[in-house]
């Protein structure tokens, strides 16, 4: 089988995107999906996105980790909608359905992405640390300074210990900047190393920044990633859940390829 392809980045973190509106990539296996995301032999990528058609919604995002696990992902999810609207499958306002419910999203004037997340609605407190679901699980750790911390072996020691060995966790450090503004290093469950960026990563280290610092009504969160910016803006409710969450960012085509599979 050839597989045509359009490989994204969106602030650094990279996906293999694909055509499946007609169902002809819809065989794949998870040995294969793994394949084509290994950097050494295949084309690498942190994840493996297949755009499929919906009977109600204008498409389905089915993304897949490196590790061909599942998941969503916030920076492959506006990746999809940017690629969508390449297809022109859809408008630049879109729904779409993801491993974790309806999302909805837009392509704002400047070429960025903008995604509406789910409600964060409690979040549990391990020591000074904060653990939540943005989609995806997160444990969030606050430190002075990014530089005096290897992410890849802390986030090691949190992802493979006791509690989360199971079924895994992304780990992320943040560090406060200025007033409104992190920056983040995640360790990714799925891909099992360090990523440039992670959107659901980004929306967990906004949220437990607020949280942290007891902040209330609407913020907007500038979050400083190793491949660049990306905004979270929610409303910070009074019984301490997070509602209209979004994130925003760029997603950008990096080059089309096939490869024989």
């Amino acid at each position: 089988m050839t597989i045509q392809f359009t490989k994204y980045q969106a602030t650094g973190n990279d996906f293999i995107m694909i055509n499946n509106l007609s169902n002809e990539y819809h065989e794949l296996t998870i040995e294969q999906i793994v394949n084509l995301c290994n950097r050494r032999f295949g084309i690498g990528a942190d994840g493996f996105i297949k755009i499929n058609s919906h009977p109600t919604f204008d498409f389905e995002v089915d993304y897949y980790n490196a590790d061909g696990s599942k998941s969503f992902c916030g920076n492959g999810a506006r990746c999809s909608v940017h690629f969508a609207n390449s297809l022109n499958s859809c408008t630049n306002e879109v729904s779409f359905l993801a491993i974790d419910g309806v999302h909805s999203a837009k392509i704002l004037e400047n070429g960025t992405v903008e995604l509406e997340m789910n409600d964060v609605t409690s979040l549990d407190k391990e020591s000074n640390d904060f653990i939540l679901n943005t989609g995806s699980p997160h444990y969030c750790h606050f430190v002075n300074d990014l530089n005096l911390i290897d992410i890849t072996e802390f986030g090691k020691s949190i992802r493979y210990s006791s509690t989360y060995k199971k079924h895994g966790i992304n780990v992320n450090c943040i560090q406060e900047m200025a007033k409104n503004e992190i920056a983040i290093e995640t360790y990714e469950r799925g891909v099992e190393a360090e990523t440039l960026s992670c959107g659901t990563g980004a929306t967990a280290a906004a949220i437990s920044y607020a949280h942290k610092n007891n902040l209330t009504a609407n913020q907007s969160i500038g979050v400083k990633v190793k491949g660049g910016l990306l905004i979270v803006s929610f409303q910070a409710e009074q019984n301490g859940s997070y509602t209209n969450i979004q994130l925003t960012g760029p997603a950008t085509p990096v080059f089309k390829g096939s490869i024989d599979v």
